[in-house]
């Protein structure tokens, strides 16, 4: 080896080094200036709603401002792409959910990876879904609305919030297991599909709990599904609907993602961070009126939970056969 190369060798080891020197010492100051986390929704949806009821108590937490920014468009990806493609430096943070994982398979070509280009930092909890009804259905349960809408093939209609959203994939992929005859009607929003339904103009459809609940008690609507697999303490007395329909489960996380690449120390420190304000009575009280049920895992949990859950949603979006482009 010549005399040159050696000294280059020498002077790319060399820098090398320093670089990772200061990316340690950048990771063990974080955080030392303010935290952006984006929302990939308009202001006032379930995103938006659950970043800014933590954000003061993070910021305590963490001794630096969080700024909740606004970033819709796309159905999420926008978001997603300014994030996917930001500084691993822990500075900017994406509030996500399951249409992350479901934006993999519905969008043909994304500029960025789903699961690859990002890194589960935080995890926060889960909410699910509700199957509902209009009361002129007779159905008390997920089994004899089965059985009713068998026996009126392409006669019924659902609502969705929109073509490719988790209200109208939860309800094909419900539709599909089953085996139904059901005429999709997409709407404008979740807040207008359960109008369609509650008007009658839809006969049924699959909507947030924290949509559905404020009519749990309507007699115009009748609740007569879970979409978890297991009962909902939101929603008591209504059995899963893979009581029925055997292998069905819907339902969506929230957490927040980090750009891949993001140093271990950085993560950890914001997982703890996240794991100390979801333990506040007030938090908890404050999540659960979101329909949200708190929960905790490790940042290698959570990296297992996204790769599960983009796996699941590629089914669900298969048998749906939803695209957007």
């Amino acid at each position: 080896m010549s005399i040159l190369c050696t000294r280059v060798l020498r002077f790319v080891l060399a820098a090398t080094a320093m670089f990772a020197a200061l990316a340690v010492q950048a990771a063990d100051a974080w955080p030392t200036k303010p935290i952006r986390i984006v929302i990939p929704f308009s202001s006032g949806g379930i995103q938006d709603t659950l970043a800014r009821s933590l954000s003061s108590d993070l910021a305590a937490a963490l001794g630096q401002p969080v700024i909740v920014e606004n970033r819709p468009g796309a159905g999420g990806t926008i978001a997603a792409s300014f994030v996917a493609k930001s500084a691993p430096d822990g500075y900017t943070l994406i509030l996500a959910a399951a249409s992350h994982s479901i934006n993999g398979s519905l969008y043909s070509k994304l500029n960025y990876d789903p699961v690859k280009d990002f890194t589960g930092a935080a995890y926060i909890g889960r909410s699910g879904y509700v199957l509902v009804v209009n009361a002129d259905v007779p159905a008390k349960n997920v089994a004899e609305f089965v059985a009713y809408a068998k026996s009126r093939p392409g006669q019924l209609n659902y609502a969705s919030a929109g073509a490719g959203s988790a209200t109208h994939l939860a309800m094909a992929y419900f539709t599909s297991l089953a085996g139904l005859d059901i005429v999709h009607i997409p709407t404008k929003g979740a807040g207008d599909a359960m109008t369609e339904v509650i008007s009658g103009r839809s006969h049924a459809m699959i909507n947030a709990n924290i949509t559905v609940l404020p009519y749990a008690k309507d007699p115009r609507v009748r609740l007569i599904g879970v979409t978890s697999e297991k009962p909902s303490s939101f929603v008591p007395g209504v059995a899963p609907i893979a009581s029925a329909v055997k292998g069905y489960a819907f339902d969506t996380w929230f957490g927040l993602l980090a750009p891949a690449g993001t140093p271990k120390e950085i993560i950890n420190k914001l997982n703890v961070a996240v794991a100390k304000v979801l333990k506040q009575p007030e938090i908890l009280e404050r999540l659960r009126k979101q329909g949200i049920e708190p929960g905790s895992l490790a940042p290698e949990e959570f990296a297992k939970l996204l790769r599960s859950d983009f796996e699941h949603m590629a089914q669900v979006v298969k048998l749906s056969g939803a695209r957007v482009d």
